[in-house]
Order: C-alpha cells, then sequence, then structure tokens
C-alpha cells in the first residue's frame, strides 16, 4: 500500500460535539496506521484546544474562524490548505456553507482534485435559512461535481445525491459509518421488570427528544429513559419532562469512555426519534453493544434498521405502542438485539477506512 498525505478538511472537530467530528475523528486515526494524516479545521468549539497538536498520530491545524448563522468562516483555511504538498489527497466533510467553496476554489487554483464526503442535506433554519436552498442550487451543486469522487454513507443518499445535485453517479461511492471496538459488549438478558430506555445524542431540533418525551406519556408500560448528550435544547427538554409529569427520565449530560459505556451495557432498548439522520453513530454504537433499537421511519434511520431494528413512524402514538411491544415481548426484544448485534460487526471503522482506501485508489492519480 502506497503511503499518503492525507488533509481531513472539517469545519468543526472535537471537543466540538457532532456526529460528522467523530466521524472525521475515528476516520482519521485509522488512515494515521498507515499514511500520514493532518486534519484542517477551525476553532470554533475548540477554543481552548492548542492551534497545532499531535494525538494518536494525527497532526490537528486549527484556523481561527467565526460562527456566523451556524457557519463557521475562516480566511485563514484556504492559505493553509495552500500550504500542503501538492501530492495531499484532500478530503473534504460537507454539511455547511463556506467551506465546501473555500475548498473548491483552493483546488481549482493549483488544479488539486479533492474528495467530498457528503454527510447529511441539512434543511433551513434560522433568519438566513431562506439563502439555503439558493445556495444548494447555484454552489453547492457546482462544488460536489467538481469533486473527484463523492462519499455518501447509503444508496439512498446516493441516489438523492444524483438527481438533486446532478453528480455523475461513477463518482459516486456509498460508504458507511463505523462503529468503534470498545462498544461491542457480549449479549446480556434484561435485568428488571422496568424497560430502562436510553438515548443518546445531541439535544438539537434534528434529534427530536421533545417527541420521546410526548410518546412517553402515552406509554403504558414502566419504562426509565436516560438522556446522554448536551445541547441548546437541553433546558426546554428538562422543562418539557417536568412539565408533562414524568419523572423517570434522567438527564446525564455528555459522558464518554467507561461512563458511556455503562449507560449502553445498563439499558434495554435504544430510542432514536429523530426527525432525519445520516448514518448515527450512536445507533451503531447501541447495536454494537447488543441493543435493540427503535427509530422514527425517516431517511437515514429506514436505510440503516431495515431489517434489523424496529421502525415507527414519526408521531409519539406510534412510538409509544412500539415501546410497549418491546416491555411486553421480552422474545421480540432479544431477537433484536440479536440483530443488532450482527449488523454491526460489519461495520467497524478499519472496515469504513479500507472502503474509503479504495475509493481513493480508484479516483486520485
Amino acid at each position: 500500500m502506497t503511503r499518503r498525505r492525507i488533509v481531513q478538511i472539517t469545519p468543526y472537530y472535537p471537543p466540538h460535539l457532532g456526529g460528522m467530528e467523530a466521524v472525521v475523528q475515528q476516520l482519521a486515526r485509522h488512515q494515521a496506521r498507515q499514511h500520514d494524516v493532518t486534519v484542517l479545521t477551525t476553532t470554533v468549539g475548540a477554543r481552548d484546544s492548542p492551534r497545532r497538536e499531535l494525538v494518536h498520530g494525527v497532526t490537528t491545524v486549527r484556523t481561527p474562524a467565526l460562527d456566523i448563522a451556524h457557519t463557521p468562516v475562516s480566511p485563514g483555511l484556504v492559505p493553509a490548505l495552500l500550504r500542503t504538498p501538492k501530492t495531499s489527497v484532500w478530503h473534504l466533510h460537507a454539511a455547511h456553507a463556506v467551506l465546501p467553496e473555500q475548498v473548491a476554489l483552493a483546488a481549482a487554483a493549483r488544479r488539486q482534485p479533492f474528495l467530498l464526503h457528503f454527510h447529511l442535506d441539512v434543511d433551513q433554519s434560522g433568519k438566513l435559512g431562506w439563502l439555503l436552498p439558493h445556495y444548494k442550487r447555484h454552489v453547492f451543486s457546482r462544488v460536489l461535481r467538481a469533486a473527484a469522487g463523492v462519499l455518501v454513507l447509503t444508496e439512498a443518499q446516493r441516489e438523492f445525491v444524483r438527481t438533486a445535485y446532478r453528480a455523475d453517479p461513477a463518482r459516486i461511492f456509498a460508504v458507511p459509518n463505523g462503529v468503534s471496538g470498545e462498544f461491542f459488549l457480549p449479549p446480556r438478558a434484561r435485568r428488571e421488570p422496568v424497560l430502562r430506555l436510553l438515548f443518546v445524542g445531541r439535544l438539537s431540533p434534528q434529534k427530536n427528544l421533545s417527541r420521546l418525551l410526548h410518546a412517553l406519556t402515552r406509554v403504558r408500560q414502566p419504562v426509565v429513559l436516560d438522556v446522554v448528550g448536551d445541547g441548546e435544547q437541553r433546558e426546554r427538554l428538562e422543562e418539557t419532562a417536568q412539565q408533562q409529569g414524568i419523572p423517570d427520565v434522567r438527564f446525564h449530560g455528555r459522558l464518554h469512555g467507561a461512563s458511556l459505556l455503562h449507560r449502553y451495557e445498563r439499558a434495554d432498548l435504544f430510542v432514536l426519534p429523530s426527525d432525519r439522520e445520516g448514518m448515527s453513530l450512536a445507533a451503531l454504537e447501541a447495536m454494537a453493544a447488543g441493543l435493540p433499537v427503535l427509530a422514527t421511519d425517516v431517511p437515514g434511520n429506514t436505510e440503516l434498521l431495515h431489517g434489523i431494528g424496529a421502525l415507527a413512524p414519526a408521531d409519539p402514538a406510534a412510538l409509544a405502542a412500539a415501546i410497549d411491544e418491546f416491555a411486553t415481548d421480552e422474545d421480540f426484544r432479544r431477537r433484536t438485539a440479536a440483530a443488532s448485534a450482527r449488523a454491526a460487526r460489519e461495520l467497524t471503522w478499519a472496515a469504513v477506512a479500507a472502503q474509503v482506501e479504495d475509493v481513493y485508489a480508484e479516483v486520485l492519480p
């Protein structure tokens, strides 16, 4: 295998919280076992982190930036890109405006091929949200078509990118997200009569935890909900739980390492009430931990969990009925848990990194 210089380009990176950030971190660390890897990112959400550091073999370079309308803007990113060796692989992770066109312009300036990793098609929000459809049509679509290759998470995303952005289907590659080895846990029986539910994720509108809270007011069987994560909606969600009279909801905040594993190990059912997903890392972690997964039947969840987990319409009544079924049918819960564990074994980060390597070999000189 040829040793490469790889530059992973992302608007956000840990300690900033998010699924895309976790994907970049895991992919970069696996690639660093065989390649020279740099993550080029911004200081948004990482003000106290070093501007340059080496961790687990990955060099991280953070350029100063402002977060404007949930969009990181960093004038220094293009000069940093242009300082990279011309033989570098530029791997762009796209889910926000500004950064993709910066990379495309820098690539055009020195005739540098780049790959675009498409994580999620975001919806408009906020005061400037009305600009997003125009940006997608007139700017992002051109960036995407200029990429030497486009990585998507699922076959459904492949079709979406082909039709919505008129991308060349021969240059679109479906590569799933992965799950780290520490999340794989042995099978275990339900420990108590109360069904312990688990949600892990950012407390944001997209994840729609309020849908699950309203579902709990309709659940007939005794349940407890552990909520792991933080975000802009946490205070509002805690108030909702209190106002709805749901006593058995516990907000734990962000957890990592052994504390997070403990929550997966104690849970009986993982619930994902999202409006949409790219490919949920938390759902993959739950699957590896041998948990049955109940999710809303929406893009991202459907592709990942069809034939593996339980998919319910995106409304509280449907979620409540599904939770009651898991609480009363232990054989169904065990079968769904076993399907989760089988599927997760095919989705390790090592396998994902190997697929990305195949894409590099196919589309880059």
